[in-house]
């Protein structure tokens, strides 16, 4: 910690550091508001810390912590954020800003505040975990269903357009691409939902241990059978099964019991969503990234004019894609939007020459 008058640079600095901590605390405390419980007390915990931060900030300041500064544009869109929706969305990029704090190598930041940044991750990762797991059934349809629309649509629509025909019957086979793959993707994932929710529902395990128990044979205790088959050790699955029976004693240890909270399991077809909203994000999505490709055909458009633009607006709508599932992720958005970006074009390109191939072949 410097001691001395503090340079320029250090005050521009420090008075930045302030006003991102008191940013921080109000989007923490913005976030609470919405949330109840155990949530609502890590928040407002988490607001609390930053409060530390900015009190150590207005010590070094002293007479120069005025005037204040504004926050940096991400904490300013942050806040915005926290104060209109307080979603996963705004709790993904809290944990992306924690991560990038400077604190660790600022000398003028106390090594309790850079190890207070990298718990704050942490904390808001588990949070942001939660949502995840809500969203990421149907969510993995959506960005799915949209992506595939987008580069196999314009695929088709490149690949026909290079083979020489004319827009009318480029345009016409963007349409039936488009159908065709909403129902297939919306029957594909209706499916794919519905049978991995049939295995799942196929391995929990019953209550039937309760209803057969009374009358099971004690000296071939076969419940302790069922419990091997979870997994139990043998001395666990003993316990459980004197447990359920009632009948003998046991000298196992007492922890082996089951906890209140695990008597009811937890549903584990929560982060697979349910089949219809797999199947209608997977419809409506691909179709809404289908559609672009034709989009400059609908209006008119042809020739090279119309692959350009066609080109131009499905970039951008896989960089939106690729964004947001890197901001859900924890990661970089730009990188993740670039990454779709390079895949869809690449399909779209490889199928263009490919047409191109096909024309001078049938020509």
């Amino acid at each position: 910690m410097t001691e001395s008058t503090p340079t320029p640079g250090q005050i521009k600095r420090w008075r930045q550091y302030l006003a991102d901590e008191r940013a921080e605390a109000s989007v923490y405390r913005d976030l609470a508001k919405r949330r109840e419980g155990e949530e609502h007390a890590i928040l407002m915990a988490l607001a609390t810390a930053e409060g530390r931060h900015e009190q150590h900030w207005l010590a070094l300041l002293g007479a120069h912590a005025h005037p204040p500064v504004r926050p940096s544009m991400r904490n300013r869109i942050l806040g915005l954020l926290a104060r209109r929706f307080g979603s996963v969305f705004v709790l993904a990029l809290a944990q992306r800003s924690e991560s990038r704090s400077p604190y660790a190598t600022d000398i003028d930041a106390t090594v309790a505040m850079a190890a207070d940044e990298s718990i704050h991750e942490e904390v808001i990762r588990g949070l942001s975990a939660r949502g995840r797991t809500r969203l990421s059934g149907t969510f993995r349809a959506a960005v799915f269903g949209a992506n595939d629309g987008l580069v196999s649509n314009l695929s088709l629509v490149m690949g026909m357009a290079a083979t020489g025909v004319g827009s009318t019957v480029v345009l016409f086979s963007g349409i039936a691409g488009l159908l065709a793959g909403a129902l297939s993707m919306g029957a594909g994932e209706f499916v794919s939902v519905r049978s991995q929710r049939e295995l799942l529902d196929a391995s929990q395990p019953t209550q039937v241990t309760l209803t057969a128990a009374p009358s099971l044979d004690l000296e071939n205790n076969e419940l302790v059978l069922v419990y091997l088959a979870r997994g139990m050790s043998r001395e666990v699955a003993e316990h459980r099964a004197a447990e359920r029976l009632g009948k003998f004693g046991c000298d196992c240890d007492p922890s082996l019991s089951v906890p209140p909270e695990d008597v009811h399991p937890t549903d584990g077809h929560e982060s697979l969503g349910t089949a219809w909203g797999a199947a209608l994000s997977s419809f409506f999505f691909f179709s809404s990234g289908a559609i672009i490709p034709i989009v400059p055909f609908i209006f008119g458009m042809t020739g090279v004019g119309a692959l350009i633009l066609a080109c131009v607006l499905v970039g951008l709508a896989l960089l939106g894609t690729g964004g947001v599932v890197g901001l859900l992720s924890g990661a970089s958005p730009f990188w993740r939007g670039l990454r779709q970006l390079g895949i869809g074009m690449g399909a779209a390109a490889a199928t263009y020459l490919l047409g191109l191939l096909f024309g001078t072949v049938v020509g």
